[in-house]
């Protein structure tokens, strides 16, 4: 791809790739804002090249991912290096927002998850891919993707059901 058609590719998809950033930043608009502009920034830049081995959302979605997983590690790292715990809480749910109790009891059992399952979900519910173009974008095998997709809709269940989803 040229240039200019990456750009154009990196404009086409930037909601979705918003969403995708923010759903690996756990949320924090932030971090997601970084982590977004440093995959726009390697894919601009040549640092990431796409080869067309898969669709090109798929491919910037893998960036995105591999990007946000280094920006943790290195947030980590610091964290350990100052004295810190390395983990932030979650941002408060502010009076007055729109979403309903069903939909909080969702994202509080979606966040009970373990990350692989949670990204899988994420994935093929909010972001409409495929379990293969999922399996892709975590360069994970499809085989490993049908389980996480699998169990974590199982515990997804249960957790909303009442139960632990152990």
């Amino acid at each position: 791809m040229t240039p200019v058609e990456l750009k154009a590719e990196i404009e086409r998809l930037h909601a979705a790739g918003f969403a995708w950033a923010m759903a690996c930043c756990g949320r924090n608009r932030e971090r997601a804002e970084d982590v977004l502009q440093t995959s726009y920034l390697k894919v601009l830049d040549g640092k990431a090249r796409f080869e067309g081995r898969s669709s090109f959302r798929t491919f910037l979605f893998g960036v995105i991912r591999r990007t946000a997983s280094e920006e943790r590690r290195r947030a980590a790292l610091g964290a350990l290096l100052l004295g810190g715990g390395g983990h932030e809480p979650a941002p408060p749910v502010r009076e007055g927002e729109s979403d309903s109790v069903e939909r909080l009891a969702l994202r509080s059992a979606v966040e009970r998850l373990p990350r692989r399952q949670r990204e899988v979900l994420h994935l093929v519910f909010a972001m409409g891919m495929t379990l293969q173009e999922a399996a892709e974008t975590l360069s994970i095998s499809a085989g490993a993707a049908a389980t996480h997709y699998h169990r974590g809709k199982r515990r997804l269940a249960a957790v909303l059901a009442g139960g632990s989803g152990e």
